[in-house]
């Protein structure tokens, strides 16, 4: 029991100074090393906090400049997008003249085409190739190699209106991208250290499979700038070549129409002038009938003038042949009879002439009848040419649209 309550021991007071030299020591020790690792720690919050406003200054630089990059190809993309899209408006344009181009030229084709199926209805020796047909045929073949012509011009309309519309489809797409773009960097130019909607991101420098490089965003906006451009350039080039076709198809049908009008009227003319001829023959003939006509009437008086001597003489004799015994006497009387008789009976065979006249007469009327068909026949002739065809062409009227 002493055991248990025996005292520490004690240390000499050498070892107290020691032990108080040793503690002094150590606390200064720390205390440099504490002082140290504040000035450090200073040094380093000043450090970082320098390069922290740094690097945010030089992120702030960064986005205002990808803002004036965005500005400057969102500018240029809708520049882009403007003329492509006037373009387009203008080459509807020309879409429409197409149009009424080609619509028109079918009609003109459909009235040629009756005028050919009309002159067939023409009779006789007057369903002739003539001139007129010639040139209406031709016309028909310009206005068909015109429709193929303008129908091929349209297709290539169509599909530069597409294109087009592709190109603008890709500058509003790239458009709406690069106003997102922009409104999230501005929402991100906006915010500060003291801003309320800064947070903690998980993930926030994890860099997707997704991204591209500065130099493929620039790639993908110049295309479609390029792409806009070129479709500009060759939608003024089809333009171009729109008005210099309608131009010239206009010009060739203009001057074809105005060569089957002078036919037609040249053919007209020529047909009246034909039939004025008939009419003046047939009124020759008509006179010529009536004078015939009267000159077998006068051939058949006289014939039947000569009746009643012949008639007479041969009573006479007759009578003569009565006498009796040597009173029959061939006597100058009983001569003069016979040749009376003789001599009247050849005057009347010598009227063979009404057989020739009513032969002339026939002849006469048959020729009439002729002329009146041939005359008929150039009325159907005009009433197709002048009423039917030349009145239906009226309504012809070529321009460029």
């Amino acid at each position: 029991m002493a055991r248990l309550l025996q005292a520490p021991p004690k240390f000499h007071p050498s070892e107290w100074y020691t032990a108080n030299k040793m503690q002094s020591a150590s606390t200064e020790t720390e205390k440099s090393r504490s002082e140290r690792m504040t000035a450090e720690s200073r040094r380093l919050l000043d450090e970082i906090e320098k390069a922290t406003q740094k690097t945010q200054c030089d992120v702030n630089k960064k986005i205002e400049q990808r803002q004036e990059e965005i500005k400057f190809w969102k500018q240029e993309l809708g520049n882009k997008l403007e003329q492509i899209v006037l373009e387009t408006e203008v080459l509807l344009t020309f879409k429409t003249r197409l149009e009424k181009s080609l619509e028109r030229c079918k009609e003109l084709l459909i009235i040629t085409q009756k005028c050919l199926l009309n002159r067939q209805g023409r009779a006789g020796i007057d369903l002739v190739h003539d001139e007129v047909e010639q040139e209406l045929v031709k016309e028909a073949e310009v206005l068909q190699g015109v429709i193929a012509l303008l129908g091929h011009t349209l297709e290539q309309t169509n599909e530069q209106i597409r294109l087009n519309r592709s190109a603008k489809y890709n500058l509003e797409m790239d458009l709406k991208d690069k106003f997102t773009a922009l409104m999230l960097d501005d929402y991100c130019a906006s915010l500060t250290n003291n801003n309320p909607d800064i947070r903690y991101a998980d993930n926030a420098v994890k860099i997707e499979g997704n991204f591209v490089s500065p130099e493929d965003w620039i790639h993908y906006s110049n295309i479609n700038v390029e792409k806009a451009d070129k479709q500009r350039n060759n939608s003024l080039a089809l333009r171009a070549l729109i008005d210099g076709i309608l131009s010239q198809t206009a010009n060739d049908m203009h001057k074809q129409c105005e060569t089957v009008n002078v036919a037609f009227r040249n053919r007209v003319k020529e047909v009246k002038d034909a039939k004025h001829k008939l009419e003046a023959l047939l009124v020759m003939v008509m006179d010529e009938t009536a004078s015939q006509e009267k000159n077998i009437a006068a051939l058949k008086k006289a014939i039947a003038d000569k009746e009643g001597p012949v008639k007479v003489a041969q009573t006479r004799l007759e009578a003569r042949n009565h006498r009796p015994n040597v009173e029959l006497c061939y006597d100058t009387v009983q001569r003069r009879l016979i040749s009376e008789v003789q001599e009247l009976t050849k005057n009347i065979q010598r009227q063979d002439t009404l057989a020739q006249a009513e032969t002339a007469l026939k002849g006469l009327s048959r020729q009439q009848l002729a002329l009146e068909e041939e005359i008929q026949v150039k009325e159907n002739t005009l009433y197709i040419d002048e009423v039917l065809c030349m009145h239906r062409r009226e309504s012809v009227f070529i321009n460029s649209f």
